[in-house]
């Protein structure tokens, strides 16, 4: 349901699987998380998929984060397998990080407090890992989907309700 506030916002999905890259698995959470995106308002003018790795997900969130200003999410990589390392991609190229969001996203379940998906900025665009299960993703996102667009409004200097 868009309301006023979403009005305008963008939105870019990054799905970081080694499985849907090769092929033996499909991409539902990037699609769900899409699709929660764009029922709530937000335009998603962007999706990729990259393979599980610290500079894979750096190299993407930077082309995707360069010149942008809204939000970017991903999903996958932020648990205890060996190959989970988005948050750590995530943080080298963090400008400023964003505990608050990350926090609230992992507790509206019992297994989002096993996430170790991290928040923060990059010039104008917020960054937010999720997990990498369809709903884990959308119910971490849906816990913040009401303080994201005062923040991206905030890195663009718009104005804001508040």
């Amino acid at each position: 349901m868009p309301d006023h506030a979403t009005e305008g916002l963008l939105a870019k999905v990054l799905t970081v699987s080694d499985g849907v890259i090769h092929g033996t698995r499909e991409d539902r959470s990037g699609v769900e998380l899409a699709s929660l995106l764009i029922e709530h308002g937000y335009e998603v003018v962007d999706s990729h998929v990259v393979e599980d790795g610290v500079e894979s997900v750096a190299q993407a969130l930077i082309a995707m984060a360069d010149g942008f200003n809204g939000v970017i999410v991903t999903t996958g990589g932020t648990g205890f397998g060996p190959r989970d390392l988005t948050p750590e991609g995530t943080a080298t190229v963090l400008d400023r990080h964003a505990p608050g969001i990350a926090e609230a996203m992992r507790l509206v379940s019992p297994l989002g407090r096993l996430s170790r998906g991290i928040a923060g900025t990059r010039g104008q665009a917020l960054i937010l890992n999720s997990p990498g299960s369809p709903k884990g993703t959308v119910e971490t996102v849906s816990a913040v989907l009401d303080v994201i667009p005062h923040a991206v409004r905030l890195m663009a200097s718009a104005p804001t309700d508040h």
